[in-house]
């Protein structure tokens, strides 16, 4: 056992709220200690927001603890309003359960989820076989209708035109069931997730005091947002995927290199497992230090995501594309039948194709803003295509703006 595993989460940064902070600091501190957080299947794979949870939960293992990742496969059938504006997209059962493992494999490259050092648990185990009189006698006798309603969650949709569905006003009481079973199956006493599920979290809580007389607890991560008030793990192209299919090994990498100045000691304190002297000295560096601290926090951030082979073709691809020279065969690329290029393909479709650009309309855009180059030379007109002629070595080299590049690979 390492020093204090609450302290280690408050020191850097993952601490919101808490329903017992003395209670919560005591029980981290002594014998190894259950502990969960759900993850919600309704993608096929989380985004880099969702390492605050992930990270977290990898800090308390490494302090001796005990992880569950729960999958939410029967809650996702019903939808969580927390933070949504209207009711979600109901997914079939097949894609809950192929998103649920595609989630799992992912968290396994933090946690240890063997069975004895950390396990995994999916709540469709539970709630799929509910009685729905036994569990409103046994359960839903313990809530309180008005109190309910006050949380921001339920509260902000049931302003608003569209309501609030009855499945929907249902999760809570599914949510703080989930806490019960894993409670008295696992013995599980802290469920931690982001500070919009603080209600959904203390309703757990209560509902063990309620039915054993037995303390359980909760803590919640700050909801996060870069310095440039984005949501974490957004960028104008999208979400910013841990499946390297959908988000590259190389982008995930650049992503963390953009990170706003501001942001760079507190996304080291988060994202990485570097000591704090270590992330305190990285995140004050100015100037051309804090660009190596940049490339530290994206090194450590990729290599744990992705391993370390990708992450040094990652560093060695930024380096390539960004001090000139260089193998650039890492970087993100498409392969295209050489015909097409013999043929000449317009800029803007290309632009689009390869993801560099939402749509044509933002590829004429960064076009008359100077921002759209092929091998490193500006192209200004809009009516531009991309030829064989313009072929390198096998390949073209496209960007937009200052730092995203692709390459177009004649196949």
């Amino acid at each position: 056992m390492t020093s204090n595993a609450f302290v280690i989460l408050k020191d850097r940064g993952f601490v919101a709220q808490t329903n017992d902070e003395a209670a919560i600091r005591a029980a981290l501190g002594g014998n190894p200690l259950t502990y969960y957080i759900g993850f919600d299947p309704t993608a096929s794979s989380l985004h880099c927001g969702s390492l605050v949870p992930i990270m977290a939960m990898a800090h308390l293992q490494r302090a001796g603890h005990k992880p569950v990742a729960l999958v939410g496969g029967g809650t996702a059938a019903v939808g969580d309003p927390s933070g949504k504006t209207e009711m979600r997209q109901m997914l079939s059962f097949e894609d809950i359960a192929a998103n649920g493992q595609g989630i799992l494999g992912q968290i396994q490259r933090y946690l240890n989820l063997d069975g004895s050092a950390g396990m995994s648990a999916n709540n469709a185990d539970w709630l799929m076989k509910l009685n729905y009189i036994e569990f409103l006698r046994d359960i839903g006798r313990y809530f309180r209708v008005n109190e309910m309603i006050r949380a921001d969650a339920y509260r902000a949709r049931l302003e608003r035109e569209e309501g609030l569905s009855f499945i929907e006003f249902n999760y809570q009481l599914l949510q703080a069931y989930d806490y019960l079973q894993l409670f008295e199956r696992l013995g599980c006493v802290l469920q931690m997730g982001g500070d919009d599920q603080w209600s959904n979290i203390l309703a757990g809580t209560d509902l063990i005091r309620r039915k054993h007389a037995k303390p359980a607890y909760c803590l919640t991560f700050p909801l996060l947002t870069t310095a440039r008030g984005e949501k974490m793990g957004k960028t104008a192209a999208g979400a910013v995927w841990l499946d390297a299919a959908r988000t590259s090994p190389y982008d995930f990498y650049q992503y963390w290199i953009n990170t706003d100045d501001r942001d760079v000691r507190k996304f080291l304190a988060l994202f990485t497992f570097l000591p704090m002297p270590e992330v305190e000295t990285l995140g004050a560096a100015q100037g051309a230090e804090l660009n190596a601290a940049k490339e530290v926090l994206a090194y450590e951030a990729t290599r744990l995501c992705h391993g370390a082979a990708a992450a040094d073709e990652a560093r060695q691809a930024a380096k390539a594309a960004f001090g000139g020279g260089g193998d650039l065969s890492s970087l993100p690329s498409t392969t295209l039948p050489l015909a097409r290029l013999q043929e000449g393909i317009a800029l803007l479709d290309l632009f689009v194709e390869t993801g560099l650009t939402a749509s044509k309309g933002d590829a004429r855009r960064l076009v008359q803003q100077g921002g759209a180059y092929v091998n490193d030379a500006v192209i200004g007109d809009a009516q531009a295509k991309v030829t064989a002629a313009d072929l390198k070595d096998g390949a073209v080299l496209l960007r937009a703006g200052k730092k995203k590049y692709h390459r177009v690979v004649a196949g």
